[in-house]
């Protein structure tokens, strides 16, 4: 279970802007629009993928803390695991346990029928981003592409 293998270099926002929870998931939700296909049926709409984050979101917050929020959803058509992240410029209010606001966003998206691989993708992830460590590179990284660096890296140790 690689982080590389759900989360692709055009998934990732180093520097987005929301002015609250709804506008975070939206941007989440757009990105995901636009990097995931669906064999066999029409392209994912952002206000598909914006419409499972809420109901989610619904059933309580994804906020787990320290200024990071794991959203997550079932999508129809998905053939495998996704991911979306996002660092936002400044923080935002998300309901979150610690009533902390949140700036990191690592999304995942499973197909509907995934069982206990999804599960896996959460505790994986929220094992990684419990890391103060991890937490501080993610926020001081310039690029795209030294996140996903920092995120495949730390994923290969941990698996090691």
């Amino acid at each position: 279970m690689d982080i590389g293998d759900w989360l692709d270099r055009s998934a990732i926002a180093h520097r987005s802007s929301a002015d609250g929870k709804r506008q975070a998931l939206a941007a989440v939700a757009e990105i995901a629009a636009r990097n995931f296909t669906r064999p066999g049926l029409p392209p994912l709409k952002g206000s598909e993928v914006f419409d499972a984050l809420v109901e989610r979101e619904a059933q309580g917050s994804t906020g787990v803390g320290r200024g990071v929020a794991v959203p997550h959803a079932r999508l129809k058509g998905l053939d495998r695991m996704r991911a979306v992240f996002v660092r936002l410029d400044a923080p935002v209010a998300f309901d979150a346990v610690d009533d902390q606001p949140v700036d990191l966003l690592f999304a995942l998206f499973a197909p509907e029928d995934a069982s206990t691989e999804h599960l896996r993708a959460l505790a994986r992830v929220s094992r990684l981003l419990r890391s103060e460590e991890m937490r501080q590179l993610l926020r001081q990284a310039r690029t795209a592409d030294a996140i996903h660096a920092i995120l495949r890296q730390d994923a290969e140790v941990t698996a090691a």
